[in-house]
């Protein structure tokens, strides 16, 4: 009896069997059969449900046009070319695998660093709170209004490292031709949005001070202050419609999270702890994160209710945070978190510490390592700006 051949099966076969495929890499695989499978599907995607975060490791050299991502699934690092989160860049999280970045000019770039797609939002001088912005005006290059109304300058650096705190999409910028960026800016605690194809963006007046984190749920855009009281926001009319949820406030924590699990919307409370460390003679005060609380969001109450067990879910926290399924990934644990450093920059005067990354266990709140940064006080790292661990999803969309 002759040996099937396989690569003579109807093309509206295998293209049937390729949607059956969820992993990125499997479909990939998949396609380099041969020839003929390869021309009966797509070469992106479109029924590909969320992946595995890759880690976007610090860089290592100034220089590099590459940047290395590591894989949680197989424990290896992809080094992918992407010169523009490169030396000087800072990459202010990331939305739907798109990589959000800034530099020393008034750009707002989004990169998908595994398609190379890019699209630009408008830039830093576009925003209401800034008066002018001239390239001449060396080290005072923008001027913005503060909150009292005084005028102040700041830096081409000052900007990029510390205007934004954090900024969503509501959707791939790809897949969606109406997305809508909303941004969280620092000091004002002010929250910004823009729409497709906007040149300026605009305030939600309303919203102010709630600028803990931001996430986009059901919709619509939620954010959240230090107290766990929520603003809801609706941008998509001519005018934002904002509805703060008014509840029980929390006890203190260091660090928020707002996290899209499923059909919950959870709030993820992180604490931190000094840790005082001798280096060189030198004092240096890095925190560490101890533990981390999880609540999920009552609408009835509404009230946020602690949660004691996530059962199969995982949740990824840093610059960018959200939830995956364990039992779709093999090899992965549920009721765990999946953490990163996401403040350290911001006191990276000294630049000598260890990274502040784990695997939180909800059971027993228990740490362990996050490949590959050991928890241990021996391992030391320099950090540049924007350098810091950052969760991507890859996105081939």
């Amino acid at each position: 009896m002759a040996a099937a051949d396989w690569t003579q099966l109807p093309p509206e076969l295998v293209e049937s069997i390729s949607k059956k495929l969820t992993i990125f890499a499997d479909y990939l695989r998949f396609r380099c059969v041969c020839h003929s499978w390869q021309a009966s599907i797509p070469k992106t995607p479109n029924h590909l449900p969320p992946q595995l975060p890759w880690l976007m490791l610090p860089q290592s050299q100034p220089n590099q046009s590459h940047r290395a991502f590591y894989n949680l699934s197989n424990s290896r690092v992809h080094f992918l070319h992407l010169p523009e989160a490169s030396h000087r860049k800072r990459r202010c999280g990331s939305s739907h695998g798109w990589l959000v970045i800034l530099d020393e000019t008034p750009s707002v770039l989004l990169v998908n660093p595994l398609t190379r797609g890019k699209r630009h939002l408008p830039p830093l001088s576009a925003f209401p709170n800034v008066v002018s912005f001239d390239h001449s005006q060396i080290g005072r290059e923008y001027v913005l209004r503060s909150l009292s109304g005084e005028l102040y300058t700041r830096s081409l650096i000052q900007m990029r490292d510390s205007f934004v705190k954090k900024l969503v999409l509501s959707s791939s910028p790809v897949e969606d031709a109406g997305f809508i960026a909303l941004t969280i800016v620092n000091q004002t605690g002010d929250l910004a949005f823009c729409r497709e194809g906007d040149e300026n963006w605009s305030f939600i007046d309303e919203a102010r001070c709630y600028s803990e984190d931001v996430i986009f749920f059901n919709g619509l855009f939620y954010a959240v202050d230090n107290h766990g009281i929520v603003a809801e926001c609706d941008v998509k009319g001519p005018s934002p419609v904002v509805r703060i949820i008014q509840m029980p406030r929390l006890d203190d924590a260091d660090m928020r999270y707002l996290v899209n699990s499923g059909a919950d919307l959870l709030l993820v409370s992180r604490y931190l702890d000094v840790d005082h460390d001798i280096v060189n003679d030198d004092a240096n005060v890095n925190y560490r994160t101890v533990g981390f609380d999880v609540f999920r969001m009552n609408w009835m109450g509404p009230r946020w209710e602690k949660v004691e067990n996530l059962g199969d879910r995982m949740l990824f926290i840093g610059e960018t945070s959200f939830s995956l399924s364990a039992s779709d990934f093999p090899g992965c644990v549920g009721n765990c978190i999946y953490f990163t450093d996401d403040y350290s920059e911001l006191n990276y005067e000294s630049g000598v510490g260890g990274y502040d990354s784990g695997i939180f266990r909800l059971r027993d709140g228990m740490i362990q390592e996050l490949p590959p940064y050991p928890r241990n006080s021996d391992y030391q790292v320099h950090w540049p700006p924007g350098s810091l661990p950052l969760w991507v999803i890859p996105n081939p969309c």
